[in-house]
């Protein structure tokens, strides 16, 4: 349960964060390795979309996932609620993407007008996810893609880590959330085909071995065996699609 002032706690340190950090990792509260294994990841297991169609980069930060969009022929628009964010994302972006600033609780987008939405990092800092969820599907088309991630509260390592706060008295920093509950709360707010794609990172010290966790013999472990990738994944990524008429093309044609 999050304490009270908890979502603007974070509200301050992210528009902070967008001062005081250059790189994107530091502005999105990630190490570099981090960073860079969530992205990995999300390169890996997207299928694309079609050229030209209209996607949302919901709490884009610096832009990471933003540029890659574009880069793949889509059109993202950048989003956050942090203008410190949004200055440094357009410095070392295309300058045809464009940027606005926005509150994934509110979006500032017609409902169905997007082809596909991405709301990557947020949900930890939110007090009330299931409203973000909400949003984020009602501003999707029919047939339109939804991209969430969370962190894992099923993880083992997160469950130590509550354990030894309780002792302590201390409430955790961020809020973790379990995958099949942000999969309940895509199908209640009109999503279909709920996918999970857990996505173990190893702590800074260990990342040498972090190739290791990505091998395809690993991803399928994870995939195939019930618990293993709840057990080992920091975190979670879960892909939807809004339900209703699709589109006679098909995402990534």
């Amino acid at each position: 349960m999050t304490r009270p002032g908890f979502e603007e706690q974070w509200r301050r340190r992210f528009v902070q964060r967008g001062s005081r950090f250059d790189d994107d990792a530091g502005i999105a509260g990630w190490t570099p390795s981090g960073l860079e294994t969530r992205l990995r990841n999300f390169r890996r297991v997207w299928p694309g979309d079609r050229p030209g169609a209209l996607w949302l980069d919901a709490g884009c930060g610096a832009g990471s996932y933003t540029r890659h969009l574009s880069a793949c022929g889509v059109r993202p628009v950048g989003l956050d609620y942090a203008l410190t964010s949004l200055r440094k994302a357009r410095q070392r972006s295309p300058g045809d993407i464009p940027w606005m600033v926005g509150d994934v609780t509110r979006l500032p987008v017609a409902p169905a007008s997007l082809d596909g939405i991405l709301c990557l990092g947020v949900m930890q800092a939110l007090a009330r996810p299931e409203a973000a969820v909400a949003e984020l599907v009602a501003a999707v088309r029919p047939g339109g893609q939804i991209w969430i991630d969370v962190l894992n509260a099923d993880c083992l390592i997160t469950r130590l880590q509550r354990g030894l706060a309780r002792l302590r008295g201390r409430g955790m920093v961020l809020r973790y959330d379990r995958p099949r509950q942000l999969a309940h709360w895509l199908r209640a707010h009109g999503a279909e085909d709920v996918r999970i794609h857990w996505v173990p990172i190893l702590p800074g010290p260990l990342r040498r071995l972090q190739p290791w966790l990505e091998t395809p013999a690993v991803r399928r472990l994870l995939a195939t065996v019930p618990g293993i990738g709840a057990l080992v994944s920091h975190a979670v990524l879960v892909s939807a699609v809004k339900a209703g008429v699709r589109p006679a093309h098909g995402a990534g044609s």
